[in-house]
């Protein structure tokens, strides 16, 4: 009898995992977000950062068709994971990101992602890390290019460039340089910064911890994200003014061409995450190295269909191979950041 049950659960799992097969992380938390109901939902994603909420919501307003047996495969994974975890896993915070997952997109979720955005209260820095990149660049435009480059040291590297991309042309590469130039800022002058931002956005009170911002590092992060021609003008201006703090930027840039130098198992652990669509766009651009690389840690037959693709494929613009390129290397950063792969950089150097 036991047997028996345990053989029927075996073929619920397998039957359930068929239902799910064509959903990735994101769509799979997804659809346990929307299963569980508006409350659950928005109690989990009130532990969530900015990002994951977009990328959730994302995927929660573009599944709109999905049937009983991929719901019930997502549960009934969901439910195995759970069932694996010991008291002291299921309440941190950790083990929801890992669950839920992280990934890069725009807000279009409904009334669910509404309740969060608008129920979280949030200091004035913080308070940017919820607004598009655009109304950033429009609230500090104005202010010391100083004031400008610690704001973008606290964004998190996709939206500071995207944030510079959106000021003025002649201001980028000084505001680098002084994000490129900073190391850490005191408390005080962080809580009055706070403290001008939260006149603009509804806020409550609290205390500023003393913060670490800024580096070379943390430039060459955001230079990353910033389209090829700004990137290449920036640098140029930089290393006009200081060629030894533009080489050390330069040298810290992880770029998609630095894909080569990753280990066999990084990028197969990276090939997991990344759609075949974005992957062949991506690849249009790419140095034979890259291309190589990617290949060969295929299986034969993905080698052989991926080749076809890339030759079947026309002409794609440029702005969307780096577009595809950039989206790449944020899922590598973000894998890089939990551990999952390591990435090389400048030589010997790691991001």
């Amino acid at each position: 009898m036991a047997e028996d049950e345990q053989v029927q659960e075996k073929v619920q799992v397998q039957e359930s995992e068929q239902g799910m097969e064509n959903l990735d992380g994101i769509q799979q938390a997804a659809v346990f977000l929307m299963s569980v109901g508006e409350e659950e939902a928005s109690g989990i994603l009130k532990h969530l950062g900015p990002k994951e909420v977009q990328s959730l919501g994302e995927a929660m307003a573009t599944m709109t068709n999905v049937g009983k047996d991929k719901a019930a495969g997502v549960l009934q994974s969901f439910n195995a994971i759970v069932g694996g975890q010991t008291a002291l896993g299921m309440g941190s915070e950790d083990y929801l990101r890992n669950v839920l997952n992280k990934a890069l997109g725009k807000d279009k979720a409904g009334g669910v992602i509404d309740r969060i955005l608008l129920g979280r209260q949030s200091k004035g820095l913080e308070a940017l890390k919820w607004m598009e990149p655009r109304s950033i660049a429009e609230v500090i435009r104005l202010e010391h290019p100083q004031i400008i480059a610690i704001v973008l040291s606290y964004l998190e590297a996709d939206q500071a460039g995207m944030v510079l991309a959106n000021l003025p042309e002649n201001s980028r590469a000084d505001i680098m340089m002084r994000i490129a130039s900073l190391d850490s800022i005191q408390p005080a002058a962080l809580y009055e910064l706070d403290e001008i931002l939260e006149k603009q956005f509804a806020g409550h009170e609290g205390s500023i911890s003393p913060s670490s911002v800024g580096g070379i590092k943390t430039a060459a992060d955001i230079l990353n994200f910033v389209d090829g021609t700004s990137e290449a003008a920036i640098m140029e201006s930089i290393k006009n003014v200081d060629e030894d703090l533009g080489q050390e930027i330069e040298d810290s840039m992880f770029v998609f061409d630095n894909l080569s130098a990753v280990d066999d198992r990084g990028i197969q652990a990276l090939l997991r995450e990344v759609s075949s669509d974005i992957l062949i766009v991506a690849l249009k651009g790419a140095d034979e190295d890259v291309k190589e690389k990617i290949l060969k840690n295929m299986s034969k037959r993905a080698a052989e269909m991926l080749r076809d693709d890339l030759e079947a494929s026309g002409p794609v613009k440029l702005s969307e191979v780096e577009d595809a390129q950039r989206e790449i290397l944020s899922v590598a950063r973000r894998m890089a950041e939990a551990g999952d792969i390591q990435l090389g950089s400048g030589g010997d150097e790691y991001v």
